[in-house]
């Protein structure tokens, strides 16, 4: 199939943008990366009038550390995100999500802000923005916000944005001290939207007990959801008393819309879900143990 007509736009700006986005309503659509969008134009799972392309706006690219944060642009591309230092040293858990979102072509050409917007409950990117309370910045013709990545995510493929908002960058706060890292995923094939996924942070103190965690679940639902019950169970533990798959399972209990499908039940999704947390738990916590 082939997408139905549309009418293109490139603005030069980020002003002229939200312009063109409050002028056409409902009827326009950004596109940025253009790796999700796309293949839904071109099997007819979306209609716009109106397509309103990102790709001139340099303002929207970039990453940055500023004091204890570092601000990606939401026009930067995954593989940038990827090779960027800022972001290894900064972003960790980023860093390590970046080589499992599809293959390397989408990497070089989907975006981060694209993927945040896109709000895909299968994605990396968004439970990881999520799991690290990253913030959204959004401009809009009533000027600029910052959305909370808790509040961020509404439904599925649905956020807190407004029609006439567009997704300008993400802040993510840099976790400081004895931390480790890791997110796990399971896929029917690499570079496949995950089945159920588990993103970790973990920081623990001199007596190498836990004093913060953060666990995010991706394609559990239908947003990316934070595990807050497990987390606040495990602040305060010793390290060396926890359980992996005992977290596993706790994260996963309350996880009421698990969907079934061809590829397995509610129940299969929730056992491996657990099980992807228990193999991140493990991981980013002998990180956190080393330094």
């Amino acid at each position: 199939m082939k997408p139905a007509a549309f009418e293109y736009h490139a603005p030069a700006t980020a002003d002229e943008a939200i312009a063109l986005l409050a002028d056409l309503g409902d009827e326009a659509k950004i596109i940025a990366g253009g790796q999700s969008l796309v293949p839904m134009l071109a099997l007819r799972l979306a209609v716009f009038e109106h397509l309103v392309d990102l790709r001139r706006l340099d303002e929207l690219r970039g990453i940055e550390t500023r004091g204890d944060a570092v601000r990606i642009g939401a026009a930067t591309t995954h593989a940038e995100v990827g090779r960027s230092e800022d972001v290894r040293r900064g972003v960790p858990l980023l860093a390590r999500a970046t080589p499992l979102i599809g293959h390397f072509q989408i990497r070089n050409r989907g975006t981060i802000g694209g993927a945040i917007a896109h709000a895909d409950a299968a994605a990396e990117y968004p439970a990881v923005a999520l799991a690290l309370d990253a913030e959204i910045e959004a401009l809009s013709p009533r000027g600029r916000r910052t959305i909370p990545a808790s509040e961020f995510f509404t439904g599925m493929w649905t956020t807190d944005l407004a029609a006439d908002e567009l997704v300008t960058g993400i802040v993510f706060p840099m976790w400081r001290g004895r931390c480790g890292f890791a997110i796990e995923e399971f896929a029917r094939r690499s570079g496949d939207f995950a089945m159920a996924g588990a993103a970790v942070a973990v920081r623990l103190d001199a007596d190498s007990r836990v004093e913060r965690c953060a666990i995010g679940l991706f394609g559990l639902a239908a947003t990316p959801v934070r595990a807050t019950e497990a987390e606040a169970g495990l602040v305060g533990s010793a390290v060396d008393a926890t359980r992996a798959e005992e977290i596993g399972r706790v994260a996963t209990a309350g996880l009421t819309a698990i969907s079934s499908d061809v590829h397995g039940s509610a129940d299969y999704r929730r056992r491996v879900g657990a099980a992807m947390v228990a193999r991140a738990w493990r991981r980013a916590v002998e990180e956190a143990g080393n330094d």
